[in-house]
Formats: structure tokens, C-alpha cells, sequence
């Protein structure tokens, strides 16, 4: 504009010069010396307005040329405005973290986009190179600054780059970055802009899917994808098979894509679960099958195996997702289990029978026997061997007696699994069983205290449950320790809809490490002691389990014994 304006002036200058030369020229050769005056005084005036008519047009020109400048300079910063208004829209539209490197400066410049996508504030974000490398994961950068510089000193032609950025928090994100080159005229680099894009849930989903695969690919259940909509009215055409599919089947991936899973239906297979299929697809529901399928050598195989729909971003069916199990062998194992239930139910029932045949056949010549001796107990015996061997003879057949009804009741137990439940107050229950055993407590007169404040009624089978308290009470009195006084605490606590009966005595103990196992088992003896027939705790357990309870034991070898059942109170 400066020089715009000096031109003018001395274009005007010269202009002036040339008009008042021509003018005086005039005036000496026109004009006499009398009338100079009149002639100086026109001449100046019309120098003044010639000079005027000059300096008019000059400014007219100028103006035009000024007002070319102009409107060449507004539609410059327009464009300057559409283009950073447009800078500002896409780097909006695509979340992008803009960045401005001058080079040679080593200044740069980050657009709001490192605020919002990485938390930082503006006063913590640094102006220099140094920190965007510093915040690069420190695995990720020096592979990306090779790339970078190789970019820059022009060894390629373009850079982008996937590293980990860190964010305000300390966690980092993965992202793309990509960078163009400015350079000047010498073709050096002076100057870089990139824009960084957040790939972090991208990556995780990459992440996710290459697991998937994995899965899919190692699984041994054979894995089918196929189309959405079914085929002539066949099962969608396959797309993908996994691995294990042709381990399963016999084919080959690329016998089998583009075809029906119907080809793997035959003779046996279960039409009416086919149709059941095609109904659920045709409903676009999930369904499950088990059906005979044939392998590509025509051999018959089980198999189960569900449809489970896919669908899209936009919520449409877009595949079908089938997961196949080979359940041959399942299915003899059932087969064989049926089988072996029918022969256990049957040898179950012989045994009932021989059991019940035997205890009735068994008791006739036992009381035959039993009052035979009892008769003999009127008859005085001289000889003391003679006596001794009918007091043996006596008490094994009392013991004989016992195991016999201890049997019938286990048999009793065994065929009826249901039982008729009252309820009864265990104060009550209690005081049946120690009248039961008056003489035996009064013979050792063991301390026993109990306490059933928390739970005074329980729901149960009464005969049951006087069973199990006689026969808890009387092994705590047959194994009692010889060297101290016998001491049986009952307690009864409620949780919840439970009753927890908990009896302990100071016993001589089971050694639990070597018997363990044993406890319960039918006809297991612990202790050599004379009385013992190995059936109490089986018929414990027995009717504890028929009656829905459990029961467990804790003991030590001359410390005691802990018996803990529990029963549904409803």
C-alpha cells in the first residue's frame, strides 16, 4: 500500500511539471508582456484544475485497484474462515486429537481434542516434541520414533503409526496416528500435522474376537456358522466350520461351505427334531437338538447341538451360530446305565426278598429256641462246663435274636423312603428314651444335660427318631472310658428352617484317620467290645437320611465323640 502511494505521488509530480512547462511556453509565445499577468494568474488556474482533473483520476484508478485488493482479500479470509470453521467440524466429527509440529522450532500445538479424549488440561499439556514422546508407552516408543524420522528425513512416503498414549489418570489408550510433511522450498521439512484417533475399544474388540477364534478354532465341539434365512426349506447354507468340525464329521471346510446342514441327516435320524429345527429358525429362536447324524463316510454318530440366532448392529438376524457335541458315547453310557439299573433294581428287590424269606424263616426255630432255654432256666445244672456252655449258647442266641430285628428294620427302612412326619415336642421324645433306658442309666449313672430352649418342637417321624436317640445314647454308654466319669451334653439349635441336634460325650473315641470311611458302612466294628454287632450307626444313618437329614461325626481316641444331625423343620 506504502508503494502504491508513492507511486501516485510521483506520478503526480511529474505530471504537474510537464503541465506547468507547457503552460509557460504558452504565455512566452502567445501572450504579450502586458497582459502577463492576467496570463500568469489564468495559467495558475488552469494548472490548478488540470492538476485536480489529474489528481482526481490518479485516486479513481487507485480506489479500483484498492477496492481489487480488497474484495482479493476478503475472499482470501473467507476462505481462511470456511476452511478452519471445516478444520473444526471433521476434527468434531471424527474426535480426533489434532497436532501442529514445527520442526525447526520444536513447538507444537494440540486442538481440544487432547483435552477430551486424554483428560489433560491445557496448562499441563506440554509445547514441545519431548512431551508427546514422553507419553507414548514406553514399550511402544521407540519403534514409533524410527518410523517417525524415517518419515520425516523423507526414507518413506507416508507414516501412521498404532502406539499406547498415556492419559491425565495414568492409564493409556490406544491409538492411530497419522502425519502429513510441509516443507519448504529447498524440500526440507519444516513443519508436521497429524491427527491422532482413540482405537482403544477397536483394539479391545480385536483382542476379544482373536480370543474367540482361539476358542473356536482349539474347541473340540464342532463350531458352524451359517446364513440367516433357510434354504428351500432346508437349515440355512453353512458359511464357516471350525477345526473340529472335520475331526467330527469327515469334511473337509471346503466340501462343506454353501451347503445345508441337511446332508447330514439319514436313515436314523430323528426327523421330528429336524422339523422341531427348522420351526425354531423359521421363528428365529434359539432350539437344541439330539439327533443320529452320519459322518462323510455314512457311519452314525449322536451328536447334540444348539441354533443360537446372531444379529447385527441394526438389531436384523445376520447369521446363525450352531455348537455340535459328539454324545455317541454319552448315549451308550446311558444305555449301559439303564441297563445296569434294571439289574440293580431287580437284584435289589431278590435281595429284599431273600432278605424278608430268611428273618421269617429265621424266627420260627429262634423262638423254638429261644423258649427252649428259657425252660432250661428252671432246670438246675450240676455241671459247671454243661452251664457255661448253655450261657454261651443263651446269649448268642439273644444276640442273634437282635441282629435279626436290627436287619428287619433296616429292610423296613430301605423299602419305605417315605414316612409320615408329626410334630413333636423333644422334652417329650427325650424323657420315652431315657424311661427306655432307666436301668442301663441308672447301672453307670452318666451326667447328662441338655438344653432345648432355642428349639422346643421338631417335624418328624417319632419312632425314627426314639431310634436314633436309643441307639446314640446307648453306644455313648457301652464305649463310656473306664478311667473318668461319663458326661452327654444335647443341644438343639435353629438356622434358618434347620434343626441342628448336637450330641457329645466323653467317650473313648474312634480313631477317625484309620475308620473314617468306615463309620457308617454295615457291620463295622471300632472296638472289640462284646456287645457290639456293627449295625447301630449303619441304622443311624439309615433312618437320619430316610427321615431328609444328614448326620457327621467328629471324634478323638479317649477324648469323645460329637454327633451333629440336622433336619428340615417344615
Amino acid at each position: 500500500m506504502k508503494n502504491r502511494t508513492n507511486q501516485i505521488t510521483i506520478i503526480y509530480i511529474l505530471i504537474s511539471l510537464l503541465l506547468a512547462t507547457i503552460s509557460h511556453k504558452m504565455i512566452i509565445k502567445y501572450i504579450s508582456p502586458q497582459s502577463l499577468p492576467i496570463a500568469n494568474f489564468i495559467k495558475d488556474i488552469i494548472f490548478i484544475l488540470g492538476s485536480g482533473i489529474i489528481l482526481k483520476y490518479l485516486l479513481y484508478k487507485n480506489d479500483i485497484q484498492n477496492s481489487k485488493v480488497f474484495e482479493k482479500l476478503k475472499k482470501t479470509n473467507d476462505e481462511i474462515k470456511e476452511s478452519n470453521e471445516r478444520y473444526d467440524i471433521v476434527s468434531k466429527a471424527t474426535s480426533d486429537t489434532i497436532w501442529d509440529w514445527k520442526i525447526q522450532e520444536d513447538s507444537m500445538t494440540w486442538n481440544k481434542g487432547i483435552e477430551k479424549i486424554f483428560g489433560y488440561n491445557k496448562e499441563h499439556v506440554g509445547n514441545s516434541s519431548e512431551w508427546w514422546f514422553e507419553n507414548i508407552h514406553p514399550e511402544d516408543s521407540i519403534k514409533m520414533s524410527i518410523k517417525l524420522y524415517s518419515f520425516i528425513e523423507q526414507k518413506t512416503e507416508k507414516w501412521q503409526d498404532q502406539y499406547r498414549f498415556k492419559c491425565a489418570d495414568g492409564s493409556y489408550k490406544y491409538v492411530l496416528d497419522r502425519g502429513f510433511i510441509l516443507k519448504d522450498e529447498n524440500g526440507k521439512s519444516v513443519r508436521m500435522i497429524g491427527a491422532i484417533q482413540d482405537i482403544t475399544k477397536q483394539k479391545e474388540e480385536e483382542q476379544r474376537l482373536k480370543l474367540l477364534e482361539t476358542v473356536i478354532t482349539h474347541t473340540k465341539d464342532s463350531v458352524i456358522i451359517t446364513e440367516p434365512d433357510l434354504c428351500d426349506g432346508n437349515i440355512p447354507k453353512i458359511v464357516y466350520v471350525n477345526p473340529a468340525f472335520s475331526v467330527m464329521s469327515g469334511y473337509d471346510s471346503n466340501e462343506i461351505i454353501g451347503k445345508s446342514p441337511n446332508i447330514f441327516k439319514g436313515p436314523n435320524s430323528d426327523s421330528q427334531e429336524y422339523s422341531k429345527l427348522v420351526s425354531a429358525i423359521k421363528n428365529k429362536k434359539e432350539s437344541q437338538v439330539e439327533t443320529i447324524s452320519y459322518t462323510k463316510n455314512k457311519e452314525e454318530y449322536w451328536v447334540n447341538f444348539s441354533m443360537l440366532p446372531v444379529y447385527n448392529s441394526d438389531g436384523e438376524l445376520s447369521h446363525w451360530v450352531s455348537i455340535q457335541r459328539d454324545i455317541t458315547e454319552q448315549k451308550k453310557q446311558e444305555v449301559e446305565k439303564e441297563q445296569l439299573i434294571r439289574e440293580l433294581t431287580q437284584n435289589n428287590k431278590d435281595l429284599q426278598q431273600f432278605s424278608y424269606i430268611t428273618s421269617h424263616n429265621l424266627r420260627a426255630p429262634l423262638s423254638n429256641l429261644t423258649g427252649l432255654l428259657n425252660l432250661m432256666e428252671d432246670i438246675p445244672v450240676e455241671n459247671e462246663e454243661l452251664k457255661e456252655i448253655l450261657d454261651g449258647f443263651n446269649k448268642s442266641t439273644h444276640l442273634l435274636n437282635d441282629t435279626i430285628n436290627d436287619l428287619v428294620k433296616v429292610i423296613i427302612i430301605k423299602d419305605n423312603p417315605s414316612i409320615e412326619k408329626e410334630n413333636l415336642m423333644l422334652k417329650d421324645v427325650f424323657e420315652d428314651v431315657f424311661s427306655q433306658l432307666d436301668f442301663l442309666i441308672g447301672l453307670h449313672k452318666p451326667i447328662i444335660k441338655f438344653n432345648f430352649e432355642e428349639v422346643s418342637f421338631l417335624n418328624t417321624n417319632k419312632s425314627y427318631l426314639e431310634s436314633i436317640l436309643l441307639n446314640l445314647l446307648t453306644n455313648a454308654i457301652k464305649y463310656k472310658s473306664e478311667t473318668r466319669k461319663l458326661k452327654i451334653h444335647i443341644t438343639a439349635n435353629q438356622i434358618d428352617d434347620n434343626v441342628i441336634l448336637i450330641f457329645k460325650d466323653n467317650g473313648i473315641g474312634i480313631n477317625l484317620e484309620r475308620n473314617r470311611d468306615k463309620i457308617f458302612g454295615l457291620y463295622q466294628r471300632f472296638h472289640d467290645h462284646p456287645d457290639s454287632k456293627g449295625l447301630g450307626l449303619y441304622l443311624v444313618k439309615s433312618q437320619v437320611e430316610t427321615m431328609g437329614g444328614t448326620i457327621n461325626l467328629e471324634s478323638k481316641v479317649d477324648v469323645g465323640t460329637t454327633f451333629t444331625l440336622t433336619f428340615k423343620n417344615k
